[in-house]
């Protein structure tokens, strides 16, 4: 089982995500993480997953989610938050990841944040400036039809969202 970590579980990303990994064989959801001050079960925070699943939100603590044995993290986050929570968790030049060097721990971003290379474009479309440039330089956009061999060893996926794929559809 891969040990997994969901970061934002209040959004409907997130609700949505955890309804296809409680599906997935191999999948095991050990934390979820909010900045709601209450930390409401997930359940609460999802009636739809009532009885599916029965773990209490946590605020977001790198050192405790590898603590947890966490393997993958998914970021439900939006962007400008997701940058920061995702420096916090892998090796950048500013030396803040609790991941170090050779961790196996990988990450699924969901936001807009590692998916656009270069940073002055990032900053033009999202208003501010992208300051985990370390890691930005080393995600994978996570089209596989394109990127499938570089997704397989990235430690950083740059989720797609749904609009580029309708140009390939298309």
């Amino acid at each position: 089982m891969i040990k997994i970590a969901i970061l934002g579980g209040t959004g409907y990303t997130a609700c949505e995500l955890i309804k296809i990994l409680l599906r997935h064989p191999h999948a095991d959801v050990v934390a979820v993480t909010s900045r709601d001050e209450k930390m409401p079960t997930v359940a609460d925070s999802h009636p739809s997953l009532s009885g599916r699943i029965n773990l209490r939100m946590e605020p977001f603590d790198a050192d405790r989610l590898i603590a947890k044995g966490v393997q993958c993290v998914f970021g439900c986050l939006p962007h400008g938050a997701s940058m920061d929570a995702i420096a916090a968790l892998l090796p950048s030049p500013l030396g803040r990841g609790v991941g170090g060097e050779g961790s196996k721990l990988r990450v699924i971003d969901l936001s807009a944040d590692y998916r656009l290379r270069d940073p002055n474009v990032y900053a033009q479309w999202y208003g501010e400036s992208h300051h985990d440039l370390g890691n930005l330089a080393k995600a994978v956009y996570g089209l596989p039809e394109i990127y499938g061999d570089d997704i397989k060893t990235a430690q950083l996926i740059a989720n797609p969202g749904c609009y580029p794929q309708t140009g390939i559809l298309g």
